[in-house]
């Protein structure tokens, strides 16, 4: 077998470096990785492992097929092979929470940053744990690494061996055991065993006894499996048994060896009671490698920052989209912010901002010679290098980069002007302070931000996908600024998910899209006869519902096909995205979708009048209905139950009626978010996702399955006492009983923060207590009663998020979560965020 190209990839969106990939097709409950092997060939990737024969392997003329059993297996076996060429340290870590941290922790006390570091050590990028991740994880290894540090993540029995046979842990760690991923586990004692099986061979661990049910099944279960190893546990209740005792007094953390009674006091930054879990499992593996005075271990620990694993992406100036990933900077973690800008980019130019990569082992000549050749296969047009050894290897980005020795010189002299409507990646080793460059780049609005979890956005489409199934199609809703959230990026970030189709209520809103480079097919809700015109020029799709709105499409239709030039009717092919084959159909004529009315009484065509709709249709034969479909009154509350069932069977009538006269079935949707969970019976051709996608299960029959994605927040501006007696705000409706401390925040109701919130009727989340409001909610700001929290000018204030769910201050105003939602004022800034 020809040797596997050194870059792995299981995504086919994600190609960096196509002629150097290996492509492993790998199969899944909802997914095929074969379906994408034409779309990668077309990219230039070349060699591909598969577990079935390829039909059409002949058209891929000098493409390399590698057939075996099973792909991910064989995947797993081939980082296995890989990691075994190496003979030095490799810490494993495991447990329910914590994972990321610590591995991030112990990277950075290791040599991450340090004048000199005792290490070159390769880590699991962002949080690449699982079956998936940890095979391209340990695949990084190279010979200049001195140490491995790599997550294993397991949500269910039976998965730890293979993990365990690819990192091959030398020294592990079990960090916090939790509630994460119970559903998968019978009991916690089943799931610690679980976890425990990644340390069957390993040299060291460190965990703490003060979990009862991780002593026992480390005492009972591990030490009989691997009794040799060396059982570093730690116990900061004065466990009898424990090799190291911990106390925490006020930032003094001292660990005190039992052996000896040595003791290492660390001054810490992190006095909560996660923080010091973390730090701990991370400080006594550090110990374990290397004896360590405790001067050494505070400098290395003063060094240590909180962990900020995800990229965000802010507005900038100039009309520019910022991507900031300003933590670290790493050869893994460049790929992947790469990919993440690639997401962004659509038709705007790229921009590259980059530090000196640090500690990487490698030749630098051979490092900086990569990222050129990744950077310019990438398409990015502009390249900044900050840094005296990027700086000094310049001869590998091409004439048009602009290098600079530090930041100071960069903010010094780099003249802003020159970034115009880009996608500018700001990537950094902490050691830049590149959050300076970020703040310089960002554009300055007030301090109360819409925080967007992409992450969790794609969870809660992955969560309705795996309802309905991979042979039903997917329509999301992006209507209203995708209910408050950013139409442009959340529409990219399903673009790059690949669902069907996307829907918006006018035209605007789908002609924004496209101006945003969205090729997806788009339907528009709501349609005015006025802008039928802008709807054929932008390859939009209308709802149609009436007649008189079905003979003005048409008509219009007909018009430009009479008037169309051969060059119109070739540029609307190239350009139209048909989501389903309707090759039957003339290429130049746009779609349509039926919308019946079944009970809602809003829009559509009563049941009665599709034999109508059938006979002008049959008068129009090339003419083809794409979709047809209606909308379900209370799918959301079981009360009505029976008139949705009734509204299903009434569709289900109707759409018998239009297949019969037309000779073909549309394809059919009747389910909004709520219905997909409540009535999976009715799923038929495509669902409709909209609030749900957003974080809101409406049904409440599955609420803790979808992930919050948005968390609005804002600044306190001011602290004052006020008297009890005194009155706060507008009208003086906010009289004091008691001697309070009033905070003013800076978020009002021309934000979105509504005035029925006001005089205590709606409450905020600071540092951990609800705090109510106080007096009128005015335009801009909103004042509240911090008496019984901690709080200071200038923290943040939750106003929804995940303390605060956005349903719960939609009870507060009396209304439903998409009037909280779609609020939110366009001046509130958006930052979009992602792992990676």
């Amino acid at each position: 077998m020809k040797k596997l190209n050194p870059f792995w990839l299981t995504d086919s969106r994600q190609v960096l470096v196509p002629g150097q990939s290996v492509f492993f097709a790998i199969r899944g409950d909802h997914h095929d990785g074969h379906q994408f092997i034409g779309d990668l060939y077309a990219q230039g990737v070349r060699q591909f492992v598969v577990d079935r024969p390829v039909a059409d392997a002949d058209q891929y003329v000098d493409a390399q097929f590698i057939v075996v059993d099973n792909v991910l297996a064989f995947m797993q076996q081939e980082a296995a092979k890989h990691r075994q060429q190496f003979s030095i340290p490799v810490v494993g870590i495991t447990g329910s929470n914590g994972k990321t941290i610590v591995k991030e922790w112990l990277a950075q006390l290791l040599g991450g940053g340090s004048p000199q570091p005792d290490f070159v050590v390769v880590r699991s990028p962002k949080s690449y744990n699982s079956q998936v991740g940890v095979p391209l994880s340990v695949r990084q290894l190279t010979a200049a690494a001195t140490i491995g540090v790599f997550e294993a993540g397991i949500s269910r029995p039976h998965e730890m061996a293979a993990l365990e046979a690819i990192i091959q842990p030398t020294i592990g760690i079990l960090t916090n055991i939790g509630t994460a991923h119970d559903e998968g586990f019978k009991t916690l004692r089943q799931k610690v065993a679980e976890k425990l099986r990644l340390f069957t061979r390993v040299q060291t661990l460190v965990y703490c006894l003060d979990n009862e049910v991780v002593a026992n099944e480390v005492a009972i279960m591990l030490r009989a499996v691997n009794p040799a190893a060396h059982y570093i546990g730690w116990s900061a209740e004065g466990h009898a048994e424990a090799a190291f005792w911990t106390t925490l007094r006020g930032d003094q953390l001292t660990l005190t060896r039992r052996a000896d009674s040595r003791e290492w006091t660390i001054q810490t930054p992190f006095t909560d009671a996660a923080s010091v879990e973390n730090l701990t499992h991370a400080l006594l593996t550090l110990l374990s490698l290397k004896d360590v005075a405790v001067d050494d271990l505070n400098q290395r620990v003063a060094r240590l920052r909180p962990v900020q694993m995800r990229l965000e992406l802010k507005q900038g100036i100039n009309r520019c989209v910022l991507i900031d990933d300003s933590y670290n900077n790493d050869v893994a973690g460049l790929r992947l912010a790469l990919d993440f800008q690639k997401q962004q980019s659509s038709c705007l130019p790229k921009t590259v901002i980059l530090s000196d990569v640090l500690q990487s082992g490698q030749d630098e000549a051979d490092l900086y010679a990569f990222i050129g050749t990744l950077l310019a296969e990438q398409g990015v047009s502009q390249v900044i290098g900050i840094g005296p050894v990027i700086s000094r290897n310049a001869r590998f980005f091409g004439q048009g980069a602009r290098f600079y020795p530090d930041t100071d010189a960069f903010l010094a002299q780099f003249s802003t002007d020159s970034l115009q409507e880009r996608v500018v990646l700001i990537k950094g080793a902490r050691a830049f302070s590149f959050e300076r460059i970020v703040n310089r780049l960002q554009e300055k609005v007030h301090g109360t931000v819409l925080h967007i979890d992409l992450d969790a956005l794609t969870h809660n489409l992955n969560y309705y996908r795996e309802k309905v199934g991979s042979q039903t199609r997917l329509m999301v809703m992006v209507k209203a600024f995708a209910y408050g959230s950013g139409s442009a990026e959340v529409a990219r970030l399903l673009q790059f998910h690949r669902i069907d189709y996307l829907a918006v209520a006018y035209a605007d809103e789908g002609v924004f899209l496209r101006q945003q480079g969205i090729t997806l097919p788009i339907m528009v809700m709501n349609p005015a006869p006025e802008t039928f015109q802008t709807l054929i020029d932008n390859n939009l799709e209308p709802e149609i519902y009436s007649m008189a709105l079905l003979r003005e499409w048409m008509g219009k239709g007909e018009e430009r096909r009479e008037g169309g030039t051969e060059e119109q009717e070739t540029k609307s092919t190239s350009s139209s995205f048909p989501p389903f084959s309707l090759s039957s159909a003339p290429p130049s004529r746009p779609f349509l979708h039926l919308k019946i009315d079944t009970g809602m009484h809003r829009l559509g065509f009563l049941p009665e009048e599709i034999p109508a709709v059938v006979d002008y249709l049959k008068q129009h034969p090339n003419w083809r209905v794409a979709t047809v479909f209606s909308h379900l009154v209370g799918a959301d509350e079981a009360r009505f139950n029976d008139f949705s069932r009734q509204q299903a069977e009434v569709f289900g009538q109707a759409v018998a009626v239009l297949e019969a006269g037309l000779g073909y079935r549309p394809v059919r949707h009747l389910l909004n978010s709520a219905g997909i969970v409540r009535f999976p019976e009715y799923t038929l051709d495509m669902v409709r996702v909209g609030i749900g996608l957003y974080g809101v299960e409406s049904s409440q029959l599955e609420a803790s399955r979808v992930r919050t994605v948005g968390t609005l927040s804002t600044t306190i501006s001011q602290i004052k006492t006020v008297k009890a007696g005194e009155t706060v705000g507008y009208s003086r409706s906010g009289e004091l009983d008691h001697d309070a401390r009033i905070a003013t925040l800076a978020i009002g109701y021309a934000d979105g923060f509504d005035r029925r919130l006001g005089k205590g009727m709606g409450q905020v989340w600071v540092n951990g207590v609800l705090c109510p409001t106080v007096g009128n909610v005015c335009m801009d700001m909103t004042m509240i009663d911090v008496t019984g929290a901690s709080a200071a000018e200038g923290d943040r204030v939750e106003i929804f998020g995940p303390n605060l769910p956005v349903t719960t201050l939609a009870q507060q105003m009396n209304t439903i979560p998409y009037e909280v939602l779609t609020g939110i004022s366009e001046r509130v800034k958006r930052v979009f965020y992602s792992a990676g």
